[in-house]
């Protein structure tokens, strides 16, 4: 079209419907605005972002100029961006992906591992500057939390007799445990719907929440983390498939892959037993972006990775 592709955003950081063809609603961000698709014409398309989650502004065009430029290409280009750097208007316009299809297979899950493996590998001292929290809290906030309200939790699991009878065996595990404190460069919301194959390719998207955070973090964002809009049924074999891909590109010794993986199987039980208590909260308010049956396959979902994993702290 002649101009440079940011003249398409108008001040206050929204598109300027006469110089776009068409658009469409990609998503809706925590905030209210709206990802979308545009075309300036019928075949040239970009990706316009606005912020959509309010504390994080100019968090990704950070990870893009500090952190992206030194991994493989797993991310969508970033062409154009807005001149504030932290204000709630700023924008981002990406390259055009296309429709992706977020499947959960093991082929894709097992190629994220290796990947994710590569950008833990990077010394955490390198990105000193990157922020030391994301958008939930730390799991050692979510171990206080549910120590602290401990009778609360029994009607989150009592669907399940198997989950009951865990329980209470790990929150007593809970009371002297010590989480690792290695801290390795995470993507922050490793979803299924943040990744995805595209014609052989990986590619891995919205790294606005990335920061420094536990190895534990992003493989239980790929592996047991339920989203209500993204179903998926994770086995017993998936998971270790995972760990042992991630753990085999680390070159981690057999021994310290044995603790690692104990050590992922809490985290992942603490952390699906939080998220239980937030999916029952949605529920109880009823109101939100998801729907009653979408929340309530999320809730099942996460309840079979919460079995799954206490297990083995059993």
């Amino acid at each position: 079209m002649g101009l440079p592709i940011g003249d398409v955003v108008l001040s206050g950081g929204i598109l300027d419907d006469s110089r776009i063809l068409r658009r469409e609603i990609l998503y809706t961000g925590m905030n209210g605005k709206q990802v979308e698709r545009f075309y300036v014409s019928p075949s040239e398309s970009y990706v316009f972002k606005p912020l959509t989650h309010n504390g994080q502004s100019g968090r990704e065009r950070w990870v893009y100029d500090q952190v992206l430029q030194s991994l493989p290409p797993i991310y969508p280009r970033l062409l154009a961006r807005s001149a504030d750097e932290a204000g709630e208007d700023g924008w981002l316009i990406f390259e055009d992906m296309g429709p992706m299809q977020h499947t959960f297979r093991e082929d894709i899950v097992l190629r994220v591992a290796e990947e994710m493996a590569g950008w833990h590998a990077s010394p955490a001292e390198k990105w000193i500057e990157a922020p030391l929290k994301g958008h939930k809290p730390s799991i050692e906030e979510m171990t206080g939390d549910l120590l602290r309200s401990q009778g609360a939790l029994p009607p989150l699991v009592a669907a399940e007799p198997a989950a009951a009878e865990l329980l209470q065996g790990l929150l007593d595990r809970l009371e002297s445990w010590e989480w690792s404190r290695k801290r390795v460069l995470s993507h922050g919301d490793l979803h299924l719907g943040n990744y995805a194959l595209m014609n052989g390719r990986l590619i891995v998207l919205d790294w606005e929440h990335a920061h420094l955070n536990i190895p534990y973090w992003d493989l239980y964002h790929l592996v047991d983390l339920s989203h209500p809009l993204f179903p998926k049924q994770v086995t017993e074999e998936m998971r270790e498939k995972a760990l042992e891909t991630y753990l085999g590109c680390t070159g981690a010794p057999p021994l310290e892959r044995a603790g690692f993986k104990r050590e992922y199987y809490l985290f992942s039980a603490v952390f699906s037993l939080w998220m239980l208590r937030l999916i029952a909260g949605d529920l109880q308010r009823e109101s939100g972006p998801w729907s009653r049956a979408e929340l309530e396959q999320q809730r099942e979902e996460t309840l079979e990775s919460f079995i799954q994993c206490a297990r083995h702290n059993a």
